[in-house]
């Protein structure tokens, strides 16, 4: 396989050359198909201005780290090239495929350019682009999710058998160690800065004399809770200690299951807790976690397949 770099006058066959210097013309050669080195730069320039800022007062890591991105950046457009090769190489280019992509292109401009194919156009050519090219990078970018997909991401065709999962979980216990836990409901009162102090806590009282006299804990957080789960009955869920601020998980972690807090003030405002019920420390289950593993093991299993494929192209 033709895989080569082309370095100002001269040729380099070493994969570990994986960037070239800047100067105009070809950048890489993978088979058939050429990098220049504006494509390249391009590339690289569009993910620069990010390591720029994070690493502004460093110029030494700042030229270490774009480096790296020049080199990830060269690997994938080699990677890409590689997959489309690969995919025309095999045979796969059919009239039905054709179709498809312009069926795919003319479902983009319905929905993104009102159906308007020269506004396409127009919007292509402000970018140095032809139609051709568009189509080409839009098939391109079809083939390369296909093949990917087809060599590593489709979990379809990875089995993981029983026993590698139970090893796992045996060998892995402590990621699914659960700390101590309540399922709460919460009614959060803010206290605004435009009323006077001590506003949000006469409120808090006021419900919590509602619920004391029977009023559901529940129907007053759906009338008088801030917040998204307002409109859940102040529903958190299970949650653990983290979840809190001290102030409220020392509340929270002494109530029993169907008790309620009474009004918990803080300089932002005020809460009312309730504990619909308690579970304790505890490692879930293999029963709970099989699917997780499963799907976890899937993923490791089609990245080693993919990067096995890969290296197979290169060779």
């Amino acid at each position: 396989m033709k895989f080569f770099f082309l370095i100002a006058a001269g040729i380099s066959m070493s994969m570990a050359v994986a960037r070239a210097d800047l100067v105009t013309g070809v950048g890489v050669v993978v088979d058939d198909s050429v990098i220049t080195y504006a494509e390249i730069e391009d590339v690289v320039a569009q993910r620069a201005e990010t390591v720029e800022r994070v690493y502004a007062n460093d110029p030494a890591r700042y030229e270490q780290e774009l480096q790296k991105l020049h080199d990830q950046e060269v690997e994938e457009m080699i990677e890409d090239k590689l997959i489309v090769h690969e995919f025309t190489a095999s045979g796969y280019t059919t009239n039905v495929l054709e179709a498809f992509i312009d069926d795919q292109i003319r479902d983009r401009i319905q929905k993104e350019y009102y159906g308007d194919r020269s506004r396409l156009i127009k919007t292509l050519q402000a970018q140095g682009m032809t139609y051709e090219m568009f189509r080409r990078q839009e098939r391109e970018k079809f083939i390369i999710r296909y093949m990917k997909f087809q060599n590593g991401s489709n979990e379809r065709k990875i089995i993981i058998s029983p026993l590698k999962i139970e090893t796992y979980y045996a060998e892995h216990k402590n990621e699914f160690k659960v700390d101590d836990q309540v399922h709460l409901r919460m009614i959060t009162i803010p206290q605004q800065q435009e009323t006077s102090p001590g506003t949000a806590r006469k409120m808090g009282e006021e419900i919590l004399a509602k619920i004391d006299s029977g009023v559901p804990f529940t129907d007053m957080a759906g009338v008088y809770s801030s917040g998204a789960q307002r409109a859940e009955g102040g529903d958190r869920g299970w949650v653990d200690r983290t979840y809190f601020k001290p102030e409220l998980a020392t509340v929270a972690f002494s109530l029993k299951p169907g008790q309620h807090s009474g009004v918990i003030e803080l300089p932002e405002g005020c809460y009312l807790l309730m504990v619909e019920d308690v579970r304790t420390a505890h490692v879930r289950p293999l029963d709970e976690v099989r699917g997780d593993i499963e799907h976890s093991l899937k993923t490791e299993e089609g990245a080693q397949l993919y990067r096995a494929w890969i290296e197979r192209l290169k060779r």
